[in-house]
């Protein structure tokens, strides 16, 4: 389908769960792969708050023509516990970012958000195997991003967090699934990596601060953001002005949109 008017009684619909949702690229970059594949089927913005998501999830059990959804920002640690089944990948980051409804309502979870980004950077020329990275956040797309940077052989995985047991708790994890990589919890700046990576909320928001000062950082250093709004994020335009080499987020979502879709309708 191509546009609005095409959408029948047959369509079958998927949507973004997330808090806020303006900002979000999916359903533009999911509709276009949709009708590029042929499929019956739209992409709607499903704005959910913390404290509703139990009920929405509830719904979507009942929705039949609801198909699957992306999880996003702030929802992809909390909707673990209400899936009825998850890929190996959701129960080794305990995040999930897409989520099936089969037949009989049951909801099944997925991960992408790590096996995108990897292959958004290296689509973007940056070979991750060997880097020393500093990961800022320890939440639901940083813990997908934390184990695929691991598995794809970096040398080196520092974890910084506003809260320390988060950081420490998923560097524990991380390290016993690679234990040849070097990881650790904390870092008192982004001094001496070759990558730094915002996986926090913070930029979404008029006002946020930088997730880490940028001080000290040398200049062709990788920043990447997850954060898609604005452009240039807040992270981003401070790494720029310090001569670092930027990565938006929007190259995490692109790479994995024919994984998503192909988890939602097979």
């Amino acid at each position: 389908m191509s546009a609005p008017s095409a959408i029948t009684g047959r369509t079958a619909v998927l949507g973004i769960l997330a808090d806020p949702v303006a900002q979000a690229r999916s359903p533009q970059l999911v509709n276009a792969a949709l009708a590029a594949r042929g499929h019956d089927a739209v992409m709607v913005p499903l704005q959910v708050a913390a404290g509703d998501l139990e009920r929405a999830v509830d719904g979507l059990r009942a929705w039949r023509s609801f198909r699957g959804a992306v999880v996003s920002m702030p929802h992809k640690s909390a909707i673990v516990a209400l899936l009825d089944d998850a890929t190996a990948e959701v129960r080794q980051t305990l995040a999930c970012n897409a989520v099936r409804r089969e037949p009989d309502g049951r909801l099944v979870g997925a991960m992408f958000d790590g096996a995108g980004f990897v292959a958004g950077l290296r689509h973007a020329g940056h070979e991750v195997r060997g880097k020393r990275v500093l990961l800022l956040g320890a939440g639901g797309a940083a813990a997908g991003i934390a184990f695929a940077l691991a598995a794809a052989g970096v040398a080196a995985l520092a974890i910084r967090n506003r809260t320390p047991a988060r950081a420490a708790a998923l560097a524990v994890r991380v390290q016993q699934a690679s234990p040849d990589v070097e990881v650790a919890a904390g870092a008192a700046s982004a001094r001496g990596f070759d990558l730094v990576v915002n996986a926090t909320s913070l930029g979404m928001q008029g006002g946020d601060p930088l997730p880490l000062p940028f001080e000290g950082v040398a200049p062709q250093t990788i920043a990447a953001d997850v954060v898609l709004r604005p452009e240039p994020t807040p992270f981003l335009a401070a790494a720029a002005s310090r001569g670092c080499v930027i990565h938006p987020g929007e190259a995490m979502l692109a790479a994995q949109i024919e994984l998503l879709l192909d988890f939602i309708l097979g």
